[in-house]
């Protein structure tokens, strides 16, 4: 646990805590939160537990160390380190996904590369969601569909729009397609 009072702190920064508010919500004093933050004490697994609760992530997301003593205000994700993002139904829509800042537990945007299916592989249902979303096209060229309008781009364009409205994205023309997509995660 050599790196948890960093995260700590990473962590009550990310979601603008107070020691305060984090005691409160952790039923831990303040004077006891600021010691695990300065690396004065060391958790027991049930304050672990109540701090993960807290921030509602996963204890080994917690108590887990970055490759190469990487900290939370930096994520570096090297092209053979970028992992499948499991998205449910996955393998019904035809859509790849591929985490770009995995490791940063704390996101305001969640960036990531989608290898959008061709038309008939494709799922008919579209993909509306809290936030706003970015795309370029990396690779290929796809057919984007937003709030009913289509859309077609090629490697090198880009668009923006409010991803409340429903959109679709598929494969189109000769070879497959890569989009770097950063999504924020609304309010």
């Amino acid at each position: 646990m050599g790196e948890i009072s960093f995260r700590l702190k990473a962590l009550r920064r990310q979601y603008q805590f107070s020691l305060e508010q984090l005691s409160q919500r952790t039923g831990l004093t303040k004077s006891y939160l600021s010691k695990l933050e300065r690396g004065v004490s060391e958790p027991s697994i049930s304050t672990v537990l109540k701090l993960a609760q807290a921030y509602e992530i996963g204890v080994s997301q917690l108590i887990g160390t970055g490759e190469g003593g990487e900290s939370e205000a930096i994520s570096v994700v090297r092209r053979n380190e970028r992992e499948p993002l499991d998205r449910q139904g996955q393998a019904r829509t035809g859509y790849r996904y591929e985490a770009m800042a995995g490791k940063r537990l704390v996101k305001a945007m969640d960036p990531f590369i989608v290898y959008p299916p061709r038309a008939g592989e494709a799922a008919s249902s579209s993909f509306p969601h809290e936030g706003e979303e970015f795309m370029l096209v990396l690779k290929g060229t796809v057919l984007i569909t937003v709030g009913g309008q289509e859309h077609r781009l090629s490697a090198g364009d880009s668009i923006y729009f409010d991803s409340e409205l429903p959109h679709k994205l598929i494969t189109v023309g000769r070879g497959d397609a890569a989009v770097l997509v950063v999504a924020s995660k609304g309010s």
